[in-house]
């Protein structure tokens, strides 16, 4: 049986890949910091096969534990502080855990292997948000890369500190390079959830307005269920290496907002949504949109869910939990 170590286990994309390995026969181990943690329920509902590890990203001789206990094939590295917004106000505590964590996840790989004379395969998530002030228009695997916001120079590092333990060790270290990707599971405070959750409760009664930052800021927006595969396709070519994972399609956040308030019969939102410049980035991204082309070519990989059919289904996932919540039948 391949067994498989995931961090950020607890995270829209910890779930999706923990489900889709167990689904392959995989014995999942997932990475949980701290104890008592709140998402422990919440990782028990969803997977309940998933192995719960005790670890940090920041502590590596944790690190160096859970690979002991676990003694995978396959490490997913897709813990981190991941909200761009919260990157400015603590850019160091992101720096430590999506930079340092990296070099960290990458070190208990190695002497694990070390140890063991077993050589693990390693996954390190990547963003498109490295691409940042974009140099070419799509970007790919070989566009300079110029983050605009602590959170993606933190994912610079990691993203080059794999590619040189690659280079330096042999190890099978990919990069899956993604652009932005959702789902019912995304956390609340990303724009895509923060707007699907309002449109619900607008639809309900339950809350008249929504605020919002840049309505033109666009994006390259796909289906997280449709990612995780890449990452599992990724370890399993013979050479490691590093691809962009996206639509080829971006959207802007007034598209958004049209699918979303269309999906609950609401045709003029102009009245219900307002912005406000608290929520404007202190450097906003450029045209992000990724050009996947090696990994169609070498994965064989391809989005099967469209944009519309996401907000749509992210919007009635919100229906569905509100009505819940609310005792609205």
């Amino acid at each position: 049986m391949t067994r498989a170590l995931i961090t950020g286990i607890t995270g829209q994309d910890g779930l999706y890949l923990a489900e889709l390995l167990l689904s392959k026969g995989y014995e999942v181990f997932g990475l949980m910091r701290g104890q008592n943690n709140p998402k422990a329920e919440l990782l028990e509902r969803i997977v309940p096969g998933v192995t719960v590890l005790k670890g940090d990203l920041t502590d590596l001789p944790s690190l160096v534990r859970a690979l002991a206990v676990a003694d995978p094939d396959e490490f997913y590295n897709l813990g981190a502080i991941s909200f761009v917004a919260y990157s400015w106000e603590n850019a160091h505590l992101t720096s430590e855990v999506t930079g340092t964590g990296v070099l960290n996840a990458l070190e208990a790989v190695r002497l694990h292997g070390d140890a063991t004379g077993r050589a693990v395969r390693f996954y390190q998530a990547s963003s498109s948000e490295m691409f940042g002030k974009a140099q070419a228009v799509p970007q790919n695997e070989n566009t300079l890369l110029w983050p605009r916001s602590p959170y993606g120079v933190a994912k610079v590092f990691g993203h080059y500190m794999t590619i040189n333990y690659r280079e330096s060790y042999g190890m099978h270290a990919s990069s899956g390079v993604l652009f932005n990707h959702e789902s019912p599971r995304r956390g609340p405070e990303f724009v895509t959830r923060k707007v699907t959750t309002a449109v619900a409760r607008i639809s309900l009664g339950l809350q008249e307005g929504l605020v919002l930052g840049n309505l033109d800021a666009r994006r390259d927006w796909g289906f997280a269920g449709d990612y995780v595969e890449a990452m599992w396709l990724m370890l399993q070519q013979e050479v490691a290496d590093d691809y962009v994972i996206a639509t080829g399609h971006t959207h802007t956040v007034r598209a958004l907002l049209d699918i979303a308030f269309a999906a609950v019969g609401i045709d003029d939102w102009s009245g219900r949504v307002s912005q406000d410049p608290k929520f404007l980035r202190p450097a906003e991204v450029d045209l992000l949109v990724g050009d996947a082309s090696k990994a169609r070519e070498k994965l064989g990989w391809a989005p099967r869910v469209g944009f519309e059919e996401l907000v749509t289904m992210m919007v009635e996932s919100d229906l569905a939990e509100q009505k819940a919540l609310h005792g609205i039948s």
